[in-house]
């Protein structure tokens, strides 16, 4: 199947909505669903933790709204499918919040890297520089405006909270970037950013490396954006599908729970 020519900056809306309309382009969710059950990430002391997800009930067709029912929602910034905006970490601390991040940067090129392969035999597997090298003599340059998705078979463990933050009596054990990688997306390509299927944008041993959490460090420190827990990976082809990311617009915003779509080539044609 070719899908090179899916390209929803450049190309007519209008093209895109009748491809919508006709099945010739699909819409693919890659969010994972939000409840008290979605793991969220633990962080050992001293660190404070933020809340799991909740609703809390206001009125469900009763005296306190007898026609209408809805609901109180309890939840952290980085909670399930969530964007990291720059302010998040200390290195991007004079950038934007979630409601400053331009939209058209959370609209682009998406391209997929299967790692799966990797990280099923190693759960603490790295991404290097090398592997982005591979995939460009496959499939040419990253597009600019970019988002590199890391394909590592992680979402399947989505619904098992141990297995999927995977802690022993060492800490977490999850695949993310080296060093040098998560520097070069973060100064010298032209992506907007990354997403990833684990809890967090960094390895779940990042905590170790130098600078510790360089996705963090390096990515948002350089107005890059990621996004985590992303689902359906394997749905999306290497090249050629676009990403959409669709965060709460708050204001002082750290971060925000995110509805992401791909578009990508459908069936019919």
């Amino acid at each position: 199947m070719d899908t090179s020519n899916i390209d929803v900056r450049q190309g007519s809306v209008a093209q895109v909505l009748a491809g919508l309309a006709t099945g010739r382009i699909d819409v693919i969710d890659l969010t994972t669903r939000l409840s008290i059950n979605t793991p969220t990430l633990e962080l050992p002391e001293p660190f404070a933790n933020l809340i799991d997800f909740s609703l809390e009930e206001v009125s469900a067709y009763n005296n306190p709204g007898s026609f209408w029912k809805h609901h109180n929602i309890h939840t952290g910034e980085h909670i399930g499918t969530h964007l990291d905006a720059p302010v998040h970490w200390i290195t991007g601390r004079d950038g934007k919040d979630v409601a400053q991040i331009e939209p058209a940067r959370l609209v682009g090129p998406a391209i997929v890297l299967d790692a799966t392969e990797e990280a099923t035999a190693d759960p603490d597997f790295l991404l290097d520089l090398h592997h982005i090298r591979r995939w460009e003599e496959t499939y040419g340059p990253l597009p600019d405006g970019g988002w590199l998705l890391i394909r590592t078979g992680w979402d399947k463990r989505s619904q098992d909270r141990q297995r999927f933050l995977n802690k022993d009596e060492h800490g977490p054990h999850s695949p993310g970037l080296t060093v040098e990688c998560a520097r070069w997306i973060a100064e010298e390509s032209s992506l907007s950013g990354i997403g990833v299927e684990t809890v967090g944008i960094d390895a779940g041993a990042a905590g170790g490396q130098e600078p510790p959490f360089p996705a963090h460090h390096f990515l948002l420190g350089n107005d890059k954006y990621g996004i985590t827990s992303l689902q359906n990976l394997d749905q999306l082809p290497p090249t050629g599908a676009a990403l959409i990311v669709a965060p709460l617009p708050i204001v002082g915003g750290t971060g925000s729970p995110a509805r992401v779509f791909a578009l990508k080539e459908g069936e019919s044609r």
